[in-house]
Order: C-alpha cells, then sequence, then structure tokens
C-alpha cells in the first residue's frame, strides 16, 4: 500500500495545478495514544517514588539473549531493552515470523512526532540492548568465550508492513558497542547529610540561601551544591561527592539496508521478513557489558503542515538472538507459531449488533475463516490446531475438533510475488495459511442485547526432545449495538480534500432498525489542526452506491473521547433515522483540511469506502477501514463492554404468541414510578411505556408483528421478544 508521503506530495501538486475533483488520501499518526498511555502512566509512577542518590546500572545479561515481542506491553521490555522508543504491536507486520514485532518509525517515546522531525532525514528511533555478557557463560559449566566460540547475532526484518514505506534515503541500521579503552564521566554521585554538620562547621543554626555546602569528608573535596534555601539542623540535604567515571564505549555499524516498500523487498527476497545473521568476528565485542542497538534513519513529508507531520517510514524487527556455538547456516528454530492475529468469526463485520446477527445468523457466520502459521525449521512440522469459544460472563462455551497439520518451512513459503498484500490477504491460502470451517454459532438469546465470546486458538506441537510448546492467539466477538468493520486500532489517517467533497460508508441491516448515532474516532494532529466543523450524513442505498440523502446533522465539530485510549467519540443523531437494507453513513467537508478519520489497515474494506465531490461515487483508492461505527436500535449503550449479566435477565412473558394482552411474573410488579415497562417495535421505536404497577399489559393497540419488551426496575433490565398474530 502507498501511502503516506508520495500521496501528500502528490496533492500538494494536484492543489498547484487547480485540480476541482475530491482527493483522498491516507497519512501516519501525528500521536500514538496507546504509547502516550504508557509513558504518562510511567511519569506519574516515576514522581510518586523519592529521590534516590547515584544511578543504578542494569546488571549484564548472561546468553542467550532472546525477544521475539510477543507480549502484550506496547513498549519493550525492560528486562531486555533500556529504552522504550519502538513500538511493539501487531498492527503494522505483514506475515511476521510470529504474532508480534517491534517497530521502528519517527514517534519518540511519548508517542509524539519527534521535535526535530524534518523532510530532510534525521535519525529517529533507537532499540538498545541492555548490557551482555559475551566474555563468558556459566552454564552448564564456566567458559571464556573469545571468537573461537562463534558467536552470532540474528534477526528478521521488514520495511513498511502495513504502514508507510521508506524511501531509499532513508535506512534501517546494526551497531554493536565497544569499548575503546579510555574512561569518560558518566554521572555525579551524590549523599545525603544532615544540615546539623554544616551549622556546627558554620557554628550558626541556619543555614541560609546562596550559602556554599562542600562535600564532606570521603568526598572529593573539590565539589559542592549551593543552598537555594533557608535550613535548619535535623534537616536532609542532598550534596554530590563524587564523580563516577566508566569505560567510554562507542558504536560500530555492522549492517544497514536502505529503505524501499514492502511489494518491492518481497520481490527481491521471495519472503515477508528477511534474515540477517551477523558474527562477532572481533576481539573487541567480547566483554562483560556488550550492547547492541538498531536505529532508523528517516525523513517526513513536510514539517510545516500540522496535519501532515505525522508518522512514517516504518521498520518491523522480529526474533532477535544472540547466542554462542552457531554458524551462519544457523537460520532455523525448532518452532511453530501463529504469525497473524486471530480473525473475525463474523462474515462481513469485526462487531455487529447482537439484535441484527440473531435475525439471521445463517448468513451473519462466515462459513470459514483463516489462521496463518510460521514454522520456522527447515523441515515440515507437524503441529494439533484447535480453538475455543468462550462465551464472557458465562460458563458455556464450546471447542473445535483437533485437527493435525503439517505445515512446510516459513523459508520455503510459495510466496506470490505477483500479488500485493492486500490481495494477499484476500487469496486463496498457499503455504501457512490454512482455511477453517466455522464450528457452530454464536448462543442465540432472544432476552438480552449484546454477549461476546473470546476465541482463542491454540498451536501445541512437539520437538525433537518431545517437549510440548503451546502458542495462542485470541480474538473477542462482540454483538454490541453498533456495526464496526476496524478492529478498534489506526495504523493510519484518512482524509479528502477539499470542502465540499464527501465520504459515505456502506453498511447493511438484516431487520429494519433505527440508527441513533454514529461513533468516530479522529486521529488527534499537532495541535488539533483537525478539530474543524463538518456536516455528518446518512445515505440510502442506489444500486451498490450512495443515492438520496437521508439526513444531515449540519455543523459537527471534530470530537474526541478522552475516556479511553482510542476512544470513540459518540454522535447522537437529533433525530433518529429509519433504515433497512444497505444504508451510508459519513460526513461532507464543510472546510479544507483533512479531518483524519483512523484508519485500520489490518481490515480491508475499501470496497465500501465511497467519495465524490460532484455526485459522482468512487469507492476508495486505499485498502483498509474506516474508523466508524454506526449505532442502531438503542442509543443507550455504546461501549465496548459487555452489559453486566446479573444486571440483565431474562423476561418471561405469556402467552406468545400473543393477540390482546400479555403478563410477566408478579414479583415484578412495582409501585416505584421510576420502575416501568417499555415496548419497542423492531425499528427501535418505543411504542409502549407504562409503570409496573400490574403484570398484565394490554396491547391490543399495537399491529401484527415482533416487539422487544424491557422490563426497567431497581437498576435491573428483563427482556424477552414478543410476536403478536391475531
Amino acid at each position: 500500500m502507498k501511502t503516506g508521503k508520495t500521496f501528500i506530495l502528490f496533492f500538494t501538486l494536484l492543489l498547484f495545478a487547480f485540480v476541482t475533483n475530491a482527493q483522498e488520501y491516507v497519512t501516519g499518526l501525528s500521536i500514538n495514544e496507546q504509547v502516550a498511555k504508557v509513558y504518562s502512566k510511567k511519569q506519574t509512577e516515576n514522581n510518586k517514588k523519592c529521590g534516590c542518590s547515584g544511578v543504578k546500572q542494569k546488571s549484564s545479561l548472561q546468553l542467550p539473549f532472546f525477544d521475539d515481542f510477543t507480549y502484550s506491553k506496547v513498549v519493550p521490555d525492560n528486562n531486555k531493552w533500556v529504552d522504550d522508543y519502538v513500538y511493539i504491536n501487531q498492527g503494522f507486520p505483514f506475515r511476521s515470523v510470529n504474532h508480534g514485532v517491534a517497530t521502528l518509525d519517527v514517534l519518540d517515546n511519548k508517542g509524539k512526532v519527534y521535535e526535530d522531525a524534518n523532510w530532510v532525514k534525521f535519525t529517529a528511533d533507537y532499540l538498545t540492548s541492555v548490557p551482555i555478557r559475551t566474555d563468558s557463560v556459566f552454564s552448564p559449566a564456566p567458559k571464556k568465550l573469545d571468537i573461537s566460540d562463534s558467536l552470532y547475532f540474528s534477526f528478521f526484518y521488514q520495511p513498511q508492513g502495513r504502514g508507510d514505506e521508506p524511501e531509499a534515503w532513508d535506512s534501517l541500521i546494526l551497531q554493536f558497542a565497544y569499548r575503546t579503552g579510555d574512561t569518560v564521566f558518566d554521572y555525579m554521585d551524590s549523599i545525603d547529610v544532615l544540615v546539623d554538620y554544616y551549622t556546627d562547621f558554620y557554628n550558626r543554626d541556619t543555614i541560609f540561601p546562596g550559602d556554599t555546602l562542600w562535600a564532606p569528608p570521603g568526598c572529593n573535596p573539590n565539589v559542592f551544591t549551593i543552598s537555594y534555601t533557608y535550613m535548619f539542623p535535623g534537616q536532609i540535604v542532598t550534596v554530590p561527592c563524587d564523580s563516577v567515571f566508566i569505560p567510554e564505549t562507542k558504536w560500530k555499524t555492522v549492517w544497514e539496508t536502505e529503505g524501499m516498500s514492502l511489494m518491492d523487498f518481497q520481490k527481491k527476497y521471495k519472503t515477508n521478513f528477511r534474515q540477517v545473521l551477523i558474527p562477532l568476528d572481533t576481539s573487541i565485542f567480547f566483554y562483560d557489558a556488550f550492547q547492541f542497538r538498531f536505529l532508523n534513519y528517516a525523513s517526513i513529508a513536510n514539517d510545516v503542515i500540522p496535519g501532515w507531520k505525522s508518522n512514517c517510514d516504518q521498520w518491523n524487527i522480529d526474533y532477535v538472538y544472540l547466542n554462542y556455538d552457531r554458524t551462519i547456516n544457523d537460520t532455523t528454530y525448532t518452532d511453530v507459531s501463529f504469525t497473524d492475529r486471530a480473525p473475525s468469526f463474523l462474515k462481513r463485520y469485526s462487531i455487529m449488533p447482537y439484535k441484527q446477527y440473531i435475525a439471521d445468523a445463517f448468513n451473519s457466520i462466515a462459513e470459514y475463516f483463516k489462521v496463518y502459521f510460521s514454522n520456522k525449521d527447515s523441515v515440515k512440522r507437524d503441529f494439533k490446531y484447535f480453538y475455543k469459544a468462550e462465551r464472557v460472563g458465562e460458563n458455556s462455551g464450546y471447542t473445535s475438533d483437533v485437527s493435525d497439520i503439517s505445515v512446510d518451512p516459513y523459508f520455503q513459503y510459495d510466496f506470490r510475488d505477483t500479488l500485493p498484500p492486500w490481495q494477499l490477504d484476500t487469496a486463496a491460502c498457499v503455504n501457512n495459511c490454512y482455511e477453517y470451517f466455522v464450528a457452530q454459532y454464536f448462543d442465540l438469546d432472544y432476552g438480552i442485547d449484546s454477549l461476546s465470546y473470546n476465541i482463542t486458538h491454540y498451536i501445541k506441537f512437539s520437538d525433537n526432545n518431545g517437549t510440548e510448546h503451546l502458542d495462542s492467539i485470541i480474538y473477542h466477538q462482540g454483538f454490541y449495538n453498533y456495526f464496526a468493520y476496524d478492529d478498534g486500532i489506526p495504523e493510519l489517517g484518512y482524509g479528502l480534500e477539499p470542502s465540499g467533497a464527501e465520504c459515505a460508508y456502506q453498511f447493511a441491516v438484516t431487520d429494519p432498525d433505527t440508527l441513533k448515532g454514529v461513533q468516530i474516532y479522529f486521529n488527534r494532529t499537532l495541535g488539533n489542526a483537525n478539530e474543524v466543523y463538518f456536516n455528518l450524513r446518512v445515505w440510502r442505498d442506489n444500486n451498490g452506491a450512495p443515492g438520496q440523502v437521508a439526513y444531515t446533522e449540519e455543523n459537527v465539530k471534530v470530537k474526541w473521547n478522552s475516556d479511553a485510549i482510542y476512544g470513540y467519540y459518540y454522535y447522537k443523531l437529533s433525530e433518529p433515522v429509519p433504515v433497512s437494507g444497505i444504508f451510508y453513513v459519513g460526513w461532507e467537508q464543510i472546510q479544507n483540511g483533512s479531518l483524519n478519520v483512523g484508519f485500520d489497515a489490518n481490515n480491508d474494506k475499501y470496497d465500501k469506502i465511497f467519495y465524490t465531490l460532484d455526485n459522482t461515487w468512487h469507492n476508495s483508492n486505499f485498502h483498509g477501514a474506516l474508523m466508524i461505527r454506526p449505532v442502531v436500535g438503542f442509543d443507550g449503550f455504546v461501549g465496548t463492554k459487555e452489559l453486566i449479566n446479573d444486571k440483565f435477565r431474562k423476561l418471561n412473558i405469556y402467552p406468545n404468541p400473543a393477540s390482546d394482552y400479555f403478563k410477566f411474573d408478579k414479583n415484578l410488579i412495582s409501585q416505584n414510578i421510576n420502575n416501568k415497562i417499555i415496548v419497542y417495535n423492531m425499528l427501535g421505536a418505543e411504542v409502549l411505556k407504562q409503570p409496573l404497577k400490574t403484570n398484565k399489559i394490554n396491547i391490543s393497540h399495537l399491529n401484527n408483528g415482533l416487539y422487544i419488551i424491557k422490563v426497567e426496575k431497581d437498576g435491573y433490565n428483563y427482556t424477552s421478544r414478543l410476536l403478536i398474530n391475531r
């Protein structure tokens, strides 16, 4: 996918040429909210800790060193890495060695674009290891290491992935640290001293602002601090003690590669990730605190326009390994793992309303799903695969049959270099990809509004020693009161130009329903440059494209929900809109500048995205999913968390079907006027509401059809479906 700088520059040229057609483009993020949240939490924790004198150095790790980044943290494991500039994720890689990579880009450890980011290449991210003992090992027996012990460092890398391609002048670099033999100043050690020491020395009871406090005996006598406040006996003052010097360390570049697109990389190397092996072939790399680091040189498209000063130039790193007794041919590993994220079991959506699911479960569930594996050995590996679907909050679910699978090596991947990544996503499985039929449907429970499942996929295999290994990935399958194509995490941002351009996003309901509002996630740009106004719109369908405008909410402002990471802002419609079959939600641009809607690069729904300036609608040129979610039916529950089961109960009503009345349990009768019973039609419209003073409800005035019955009592909700048939 060609993104970021190329399309931005192209678009700039079009503006100068006074082209009047609507233009769409995608950009990187200006802020990574996940990383920003981690940084903020870390700063809060540090502020709570008392100040300590001196600097604590990390102790050196022993060989082997290994990290495959499969943990759920968004920053590197601080037991293995000394910095936190890179982003640990599953969203940017395309078919990684396993599920999880470290991504180097142009966002710092605060989740923001580097302040010195420029269109001229600059040094961006670092990924630096903790010190490692390459001078010796201690297990199974102590042994000194040198060049003859054949230490090799290896890793896998991929440019661009699902992000922005690094240009040819950008680069990824690997460096090894070595000691020069000299020493350099590292930090000034300090010591806590009672003020009494200085008051006795000065023969007075107060230290005044401006007094010079020299280091006490035992410290370097030439260091001091200046008092900045009044201090009295019994108080503690921290003063410098000694300069600490450490061996001087410099960095040697041992490998580098220039930027390129993922497609060019695939064509050149016939793989999605390429492995590199580097020998430690000189004595300067053998000592008790060896380190290595990755870094990338990057260049942004524009350092003036805030909306375009955004993330780009992604490099994905995986499976970092350093050990001795290796060779240049040590390129395979006895390991089978998942190599992509877990799939949705729905045919069209990642999330859909439960009401719409149970209306047509047969056509809502996908016939089959795809899972991707990587066998990092040199020969075929046999393993067992199965999955469990467990209903959240309930002790129920099901487990699929166990499948015996034999998979070819990742390195012999039957690679289709004639297809771009987004077509590989939809192409039939080749090697390392398998298609499975969905075992059965999810629960059909007419007494609730929402539910969800955790679907866990498992791999079990045995190595050559008979030791069993397990790998797993999880998908949270939600049924709420909205539709979603996206996974809730933006890799990019989508926008249109100029003013007057429109974007429409296609959805479909099985049962007629009521559109109550739209959830939209807008990326934050530098200085909130996209905090502008737009017209929120709903369209009817016209033979698979947007047709008549059904509703417009004018002068809506771009807003953010700060209560959650990547929190969607809920735009509740002033008037609910009945929808049936295919409908569209989106916006009309009333100001120049990108709205920068979140763009999920992992779920390709380009054929559902339409844009226009002159009422001639075009499908999007970009492969991904907009982070826009229409809310239907009930608008009181918009989040992604399940309704608490003990607050949401099934209502027993009779007779059902009914003609003129129905009844429910007498125990629900209440004289509290806040407790009530509500009847909704299948469009979500309220057709009856009354207090719970009786358990016999007159429905003789209602037409034949299907209705939702809801009892609200003392904070609990009881629901059921009722069929009226005369």
